[in-house]
């Protein structure tokens, strides 16, 4: 796979708490250099990173996290956050699902949760993204989430925040590849820092690769 056509996978990342301003300058440019899919950033950093985008007269995507990274956020404050978000450049929208809650059986609050932040994203013609967070879950408990957002009309289902000590895995993606709908897409997310990794993810499925690492990925792969 060749530098340009890997590029088209990438999330480019900056969610650590202490990302800075000129991170995220730096991010946005990198994206803009290497054609990367998207940035992805927390809902204070969209208003410069839509700015810095703007500048650059860039083509790519502005992404916003949403309840992130644990996803226990009430969905009042889940929605506010996405409005606010999309209000300010976003496209895209990656929220966390409310884990414990998945856990806990409460299939419908979990579903309800989704579909709610997925119908602000579409209304102003975005996406959303589910975190479903793979490294906390069982085998049974990953099929059930992505059963839930294939109901909700969401657009991706994702493995990770890259906050809870897992991250993505080939045999994850290949499940939530399987127990999604078709028209479901998978993004892999966490700990994938190197070209043959973010390969191997798009091998299984993937159609989206969330990294901080993307400039590092890229320089790995073949012109």
């Amino acid at each position: 796979m060749t530098r340009n056509e890997l590029a088209r996978y990438i999330d480019h990342t900056a969610l650590r708490p202490e990302t800075t301003d000129d991170q995220v300058i730096r991010l946005c440019t990198e994206a803009h250099q290497y054609g990367f899919a998207a940035v992805c950033v927390m809902p204070y950093y969209i208003p410069l990173a839509a700015r810095i985008l703007k500048e650059l007269n860039s083509g790519v995507t502005l992404c916003a996290a949403i309840g992130f990274p644990n996803g226990a956020h009430t969905t009042l404050v889940k929605v506010t956050e996405a409005q606010r978000a999309m209000h300010d450049g976003a496209r895209e929208l990656d929220m966390v699902i409310n884990v414990g809650s998945l856990i806990s059986g409460h299939d419908h609050l979990v579903a309800s949760d989704i579909r709610a932040v997925a119908e602000t994203a579409h209304e102003q013609g975005g996406i959303v993204k589910v975190i479903i967070e793979t490294s906390l879950l069982n085998d049974a408990q990953k099929r059930q989430a992505c059963e839930l957002a294939s109901r909700t009309d969401a657009d991706f289902v994702k493995t990770s925040t890259g906050f809870s000590g897992g991250g993505a895995t080939v045999e994850d993606i290949r499940l939530m590849r399987e127990a999604s709908s078709p028209a479901m897409k998978i993004k892999a997310s966490g700990g994938i820092r190197d070209y043959a990794t973010a390969v191997a993810m798009i091998e299984a499925g993937a159609a989206r690769i969330g990294t901080s690492n993307g400039v590092a990925i890229i320089e790995g792969a073949t012109a």
